[in-house]
């Protein structure tokens, strides 16, 4: 396929996936469903934890665990007692369980209490930086400074380790990214979408192999990089916006 082309067919699925219609079936649908910023940062980054397995089942325990939450996840994590957080020992998905839910609540606690909020710690790191990998980084270090059992640490990636950190660069997609097609949230202006790095997945690798956006085999760190810089030259400003068009494609069965 040539450029141009390539160009015209990216232009076309990002235009027909980042519509408000893809909300309710993508665990975006999480934290949609509140108005305040700090409800909007401790609900996604708790959906985007929970986000493999199929999308109806995230988009659902997503829900649930709001409901454990008092569907007022600020307030929650905030506020909630021993008794109250104890209660929490009975959600599950996958092998994300109610002990990891609870040390996620005191961990998010922690960096509300030392930074003011979750966002307020990413935009400091990338003031800081300049450069979304070490904020990778930085996020799970800091996040990890509370005592927290080792099992815990399997559920926030390693950018370190090579992972492709596809939670967390998803999570920070959905808080940077601002435009008029009412996806994503845009509550952290201070980085730019041109930082952010592409949510890599099997649907979004293996659309990028066949488009010849991605040579890399394996799904890590350094195939984000690949891509990314490939849709980087489409739109250095808003490489990430193309992730619509490749995730939504695979879904549906474009390469079939």
């Amino acid at each position: 396929m040539e450029r141009e082309e390539l160009h015209d067919l990216l232009e076309q699925l990002w235009d027909r996936y980042d519509r408000e219609e893809f909300i309710s079936a993508d665990p975006i649908a999480v934290p949609h469903r509140f108005a305040s910023r700090d409800d909007r940062e401790i609900a996604g980054f708790l959906a985007a934890t929970i986000a493999w397995g199929s999308r109806p089942m995230i988009v659902r325990n997503g829900l649930r665990m709001m409901h454990f939450l008092d569907d007022a996840p600020h307030d929650f994590v905030r506020n909630a007692s021993e008794r109250e957080l104890a209660k929490l020992s009975g959600f599950v998905h996958r092998t994300f369980n109610g002990g990891d839910l609870i040390q996620f609540v005191r961990s998010i606690r922690a960096i509300c209490e030392r930074h003011g909020g979750l966002g307020r710690f990413v935009e400091a790191s990338y003031a800081s930086t300049g450069d979304m990998r070490r904020v990778l980084a930085a996020f799970r270090e800091e996040f990890f400074r509370t005592e927290h059992p080792e099992r815990c640490r399997k559920h926030v990636s390693s950018i370190e380790r090579g992972a492709s950190c596809k939670r967390l660069c998803m999570y920070f997609r959905w808080m940077v990214r601002h435009d008029d097609r009412g996806v994503d949230f845009g509550l952290w202006r201070t980085i730019p979408p041109s930082a952010l790095y592409l949510p890599l997945d099997l649907h979004t690798g293996n659309m990028g192999r066949a488009l010849g956006l991605l040579a890399r085999r394996q799904n890590d760190w350094r195939a984000v990089e690949e891509i990314t810089a490939a849709l980087r030259t489409f739109d250095a400003d808003d490489p990430v916006r193309y992730d619509f068009a490749l995730f939504g494609a695979g879904i549906d069965g474009f390469l079939k």
